[in-house]
């Protein structure tokens, strides 16, 4: 019999993110945000590349990067209401940790499974914020696919691209749970 750690499996069991934008200040410092970075980093990483980066946004870096997404918004035509919402996603935001998907050369690991490691450093990162007892969200959206703003803002590389912005605070409101796979739907069992 594997020995087993029935509090984590409890946390996995009934883990919920919390809407990014019910999250406020306090958020952690940088001691308890290294501990959260340290556990997201044990993630598969085949061939140990560390195809992935973090940039730490504090809430001065996030307010300015909420004005320049206001104005790529308007550049770029988008209406009223999406222009808001990716905005509102920076400027009303306190901590967030944008991973980074910095693929590397590699004839063992190709860019997929580069790219799956990122997005488990993601899912990392937001349950080590959860289980360090901080609310948290993983958001993309539409900033995170304008070249001018992840290069002109954030420094990525051509080569770079965001994973996720993990916003991390505590939690203003608890929201209700919401339906979840049905597992009997969703699973084939093979034998043979």
């Amino acid at each position: 019999m594997p020995d087993a750690n029935p509090a984590a499996l409890e946390f996995l069991l009934t883990r919920r993110s919390r809407p990014a934008r019910t999250l406020r200040a306090p958020v952690p410092d940088r001691a308890a945000l290294l501990t959260i970075l340290t556990a997201a980093a044990r993630v598969p990483d085949h061939g140990k590349l560390e195809p992935w980066r973090f940039i730490v946004l504090a809430k001065p870096a996030l307010s300015r990067l909420g004005a320049r997404v206001a104005d790529l918004c308007q550049a770029a035509g988008l209406d009223p209401d999406r222009s808001a919402r990716n905005v509102a996603q920076f400027a009303e935001a306190d901590l967030a940790v944008a991973v980074v998907l910095s693929p590397k050369p590699s004839d063992k690991a190709p860019l997929i499974e580069q790219t799956y490691s990122a997005g488990a450093v993601c899912l990392s990162l937001l349950n080590a914020a959860l289980a360090a007892g901080w609310g948290a969200n993983w958001l993309t959206g539409w900033a995170s696919e304008n070249r001018a703003f992840v290069e002109g803002e954030l420094g990525l590389l051509p080569t770079e691209s965001i994973a996720g912005f993990i916003h991390i605070g505590t939690e203003s409101s608890a929201p209700p749970d919401r339906p979840r796979p049905d597992l009997g739907a969703i699973t084939t069992w093979m034998a043979e």
